[in-house]
């Protein structure tokens, strides 16, 4: 697709959503290939221009500071996907009403969600600890590394921070570490984010302490819905290599403890090439000998923070489009072409939402580069079918984007839902949908990603098909940083200074976590000295 094919498609998205909720210019995504983008130095920090440009049907970045030289390096393996990927563009957010920093010039350094921001928080991350029960060197975190740990009043005030976005407040949060379940009161903090009105709470987890169940139990008591478990494979060589420790019986044993507590999984594996990308297919068969606790798999690439020699970063680089592959090669499933799509393009959904409904909707209007995933499917033989095969998904989302735009007044209200509730039937190929799946199960489906009293509830048992996603995010590190993708991040770590930071800017780039960990390691050093 060329940058103009791609303006064509996304022409009727840009006019409304042009400037964030502060009044600040946003200027359209870059598309096509090559292309000039802005980036940073990976020894200074310093803006400057990268492109991206194509070489054996593979997506690369080389840029230039004065200073340091030239870097380059692998962004996406299949230079077609990463062009697909830009059709399913639907419009940018508008930011927060409320930004942190209302008046910043500069990004990335000016940071703390600004102005200059285009989405809200989709993904909430609150580190409540940078303490761990393993050493894995891998661990973007570093953690073991300092003394930080927030005590239940600052993971408190964290989780506020994010209820009082407006205009839509934080929905999701994930708890973060270190290892967050080693946090003398990670029970009293998780039922603190269901006590403030967080509808989806999970942790990132290694997983050791869910071996007993009653700590699981007394978990989901609490309020934790998700278990967001590190799963690198299902070989202990894997987990040796890269968390140096066998590790598979504490994970098949913390899968039973959920199953008795009622808390669902998504695998998330750290992939690096040569490692362990084979081990993408068998998660996928495990997932499926336990489709009553596992969701999905969220693949998370192996990201350098720090310095890495460019020979190393390209031997071990894994992108999404790897993935992608990977998939489909290792599960028959999918189709590297016609069954994948970025997170950004559920946005008309929830744009349609926000009309019919009044109210501002959490939407989820990142960088169509970000994340990508497909939703499978599940009939009773654990056979999966894509989305994708029995539905016109990216015809049925233009039609609700157009239909959104046009939902402005209460009565059209009830003729928008009608008219939503026929196109998709228009898009659904009942001839080609999985056994068992009638349009009728598939809205019942929709209802449950929608409202998770369908999904949760015992009363709804078999109120919807049975799905699974897989999906990759690829967070950046300084070599293939692009702010474009850094000012529409929708994972947000809410910190104890009472900012926001965009998870690549938090992690990578001006690395505000160190800054951030650092300060209060501090504070509360001088606060301890003056009491004694």
């Amino acid at each position: 697709m060329t940058a103009n094919t791609a303006a064509q498609v996304n022409a009727i998205n840009i006019a409304e959503d042009s400037y964030t909720y502060s009044g600040t210019y946003t200027p359209p995504i870059t598309t096509g290939l090559p292309k000039t983008i802005a980036s940073i130095c990976p020894e200074c920090l310093k803006v400057i221009k990268a492109v991206h440009y194509v070489e054996d049907n593979k997506v690369f970045i080389k840029k230039e500071c004065s200073e340091h030289g030239k870097f380059n390096d692998l962004v996406f393996s299949d230079a077609k996907i990463f062009l697909e990927m830009e059709r399913w563009h639907f419009g940018d957010g508008r930011g927060l009403e409320n930004p942190h920093i209302k008046n910043a010039t500069k990004c990335p350094s000016s940071c703390g969600i600004c102005n200059m921001h285009t989405t809200h928080t989709s993904l909430a991350n609150v580190d409540i600890t940078s303490r761990c029960n393993l050493s894995c060197s891998v661990c973007f975190a570093d953690s073991n590394s300092n003394p930080y740990q927030p005590d239940y009043e600052d993971a408190v005030k964290m989780l506020q921070n994010l209820r009082d976005q407006r205009p839509a407040p934080a929905e999701s949060v994930q708890f973060m570490g270190g290892e967050p379940t080693i946090h003398p009161r990670f029970l009293d903090i998780v039922k603190a984010a269901k006590d403030l009105g967080f509808s989806h709470i999970q942790t990132a987890t290694n997983g050791i302490k869910f071996v007993d169940p009653d700590f699981a139990k007394r978990a989901r008591d609490a309020g934790l819905q998700f278990l967001y478990l590190q799963m690198d494979g299902v070989d202990d060589s894997v987990f040796k290599k890269i968390r140096g420790r066998p590790l598979l019986d504490v994970k098949l044993k913390v899968i039973e403890s959920a199953r008795k507590a009622g808390i669902r999984i998504i695998f998330v594996p750290t992939v690096i090439k040569g490692v362990n990308d084979d081990q993408l297919g068998p998660l996928v068969k495990l997932a499926f000998e336990n489709l009553d606790v596992l969701s999905g798999i969220s693949v998370q690439p192996i990201v350098f923070t720090g310095r890495f020699a460019e020979e190393e970063r390209l031997s071990k680089r894994y992108t999404l489009a790897d993935m992608i592959h990977g998939v489909g090669e290792q599960t028959g499933f999918t189709r590297p072409y016609e069954d994948w799509f970025p997170l950004s393009a559920i946005t008309p959904f929830i744009k349609w939402g926000s009309a019919i409904t009044g109210r501002p909707l959490t939407n989820h209007t990142c960088h169509q580069h970000c994340v990508m995933g497909t939703l499978l499917f599940v009939d009773k033989d654990k056979n999966a079918a894509p989305a994708t095969r029995f539905l016109d998904l990216h015809g049925l989302l233009h039609e609700m984007n157009v239909v959104s735009k046009t939902t402005k007044k209460t009565w059209f209200k009830f003729l928008s839902g009608l008219k939503t509730l026929s196109a998709v039937k228009r898009h659904f190929n009942a001839g080609a949908a999985p056994a068992g799946l009638t349009f009728q199960k598939f809205l019942r489906t929709l209802d449950g990603y929608s409202d998770k009293k369908y999904t949760w509830s015992s009363k709804y048992r078999g109120h919807a098909y049975k799905t699974f996603f897989i999906v990759g995010m690829h967070f950046m590190d300084n070599y293939t940083y692009d702010l474009e993708r850094v000012r529409r991040c929708a994972v947000h770590y809410s910190a104890p200074d009472g900012l926001l930071y965009p998870f690549c800017s938090y992690n990578s780039g001006h690395n505000f976590r160190l800054r951030v960990e650092k300060a209060f390691v501090s504070k509360r050093a001088k606060s301890a000295k003056a009491i004694a």
